[in-house]
């Protein structure tokens, strides 16, 4: 159930938080908190949540950054942080009893580092059995394999868009890829934030959103050049016909209104 909103409804977004053994997760506390203020009729998980460095292809076997890493130790820190993001939402649906007056809409897209899981088992039978995307538990949301579009309140979400008849990612300025995907679309995958919005006539408008990081942690391929990008959540006030209000809530922000 979700509250009653005459002028579309509230979208709340987590972009790529890249979860993994080592890096820090209190904001992950913060998003939680800002859920409970904000009370969306939408909750998206846009992908990339764990990092599953076990399973990546960049380094090679026996390399240094490989030594020591575990699948399930990948695993269960996404788990832990997961829990954690829902646990407050969860409980105060709880507490509302039998008449609930808010229960959000929950949507998780899997992303290109999730989909390692897909990628091992199809490459190397020795995965069989051992490695599953049943193990990220994201209770309470409704799952979207691997780059599939689903329509929101007339939006468009996937990680990223593909082009149709290459298969390749959509690429270049956030204006490009609204002219590419024909409509109003949000994504994640891309670190940063990038917003554009097209006009037409009878009122009738597009956004594209594309907002793929939520951490605190600094990447190692990143140069120190490429670091400092922006970071945070996104609430979509108004949501209808894939036109909104957008609002951006930086780090710096969520740590100061929702750190505890």
């Amino acid at each position: 159930m979700s509250r009653p909103n005459k002028v579309g409804r509230r979208h709340l977004i987590i972009p790529d938080t890249q979860i993994r053994r080592g890096v820090g997760t209190l904001h992950i506390d913060w998003a939680a908190r800002a859920i409970l203020k904000y009370k969306p009729d939408v909750v998206v998980v846009i992908g990339d949540w764990w990092d599953m460095p076990s399973l990546s292809t960049y380094d090679s076997p026996g390399s240094k950054s490989a030594q020591g890493r575990r699948y399930q130790k990948d695993v269960e820190v996404g788990n832990e942080a997961f829990e954690r993001l829902v646990a407050p939402m969860n409980a105060d649906i709880k507490s509302q009893g039998r008449k609930k007056t808010w229960v959000p809409e929950r949507h998780f897209f899997f992303g290109n580092h999730e989909d390692r899981i897909t990628r091992a088992l199809e490459e190397d039978p020795k995965w069989e059995e051992k490695v599953s995307l049943d193990d990220l538990k994201t209770p309470g949301f409704l799952r979207h394999e691997y780059l599939k579009i689903v329509e929101i309140d007339g939006v468009c979400y996937s990680h990223y868009f593909v082009n149709v008849s290459s298969g390749k990612a959509i690429g270049g300025s956030v204006q490009n890829r609204l002219a590419k995907i024909g409509r109003s679309f949000v994504q994640g995958h891309l670190q940063g934030f990038q917003y554009a919005r097209q006009e037409y006539p009878g009122g009738l408008a597009r956004n594209g959103l594309v907002c793929g990081s939520f951490y605190t942690h600094d990447e190692d391929y990143r140069t120190l050049q490429g670091r400092g990008e922006w970071r945070g959540i996104v609430v979509l006030n108004g949501v209808s016909r894939g036109d909104y209000s957008i609002m951006p809530l930086q780090m710096d922000y969520l740590r100061a209104t929702f750190g505890k």
